[in-house]
Order: C-alpha cells, then structure tokens, then sequence
C-alpha cells in the first residue's frame, strides 16, 4: 500500500557526517508524521527523531544539537541530516510514516526496509 525506501547509509569516521533520505510512495492519500528509527545490535528500536506534518521536530536527547530532520511533502520525502556523529550512534537506521493509504483507508504506521550506518576508525 505504501513503500518506503531509504538511502544513505554507509561507513564513517567519528566526528564524520551522513545524510539519509527516505521516499515514500504507493497508494497515499495522506501522510501525518514521518520520523527515524534505529536499532544498535543487542538493544531495542528507539525513536532517532520525527517532523510532523506541519514541521514540528522531535528528538532524542542523545541526538539533540547533532541531528536535523527535515521533509519535503511534495515528494513525500523525508532526511536525516546526522552531523558530529559518534561510535555510539552506529545502528540500523528505519525509516517509518504514520499514512492514510487509498487501498485500505485507514492510518497506519509504515516502515522502510532499514540503512546501516556505521561509525568507526
């Protein structure tokens, strides 16, 4: 109904930079907010950070000061912008979107497939 596609991961040095994207498509009628996930080996999937439909943010306070997520509605699109990052922020990253789909007409959560970043020397 609706798919998810992330891009962006990779490996990089402490203190390094990665940006994520994420492209929603399908059957959309609406998407309300769309955030990232991540999940480090052996732990359980916590919010990264998330932006409402009209642009309101949400972060972890691990991530706060070092992450920015932004969307472009018009291509139901959504990034991460992870700066300054840490050893401890390596993690599979998921991309998820609270959407109204025209298959089922009903709000649901959605999820993408999942990117791997990784930080290291």
């Amino acid at each position: 109904q609706v798919q998810l596609v992330e891009s962006g991961g990779g490996l990089v040095q402490p203190g390094g930079s990665l940006r994520l994207s994420c492209a929603a498509s399908g059957s959309i009628f609406s998407i309300n907010s769309m955030g990232w996930y991540r999940q480090a080996p052996g732990k359980q999937r916590e919010l990264a950070a998330s932006i409402s439909s009209s642009g309101s943010t949400n972060y972890a306070d691990s991530v706060k000061g070092r992450f920015t997520i932004s969307r472009d509605n018009a291509k139901n699109t959504v990034y991460l912008q992870m700066n300054s990052l840490k050893p401890e922020d390596t993690a599979v990253y998921y991309c998820n979107c609270n959407a109204k789909s025209t298959i089922s007409w009903s709000t649901r959560d959605y999820w993408g497939q999942g990117t791997q970043v990784t930080v290291s020397s």
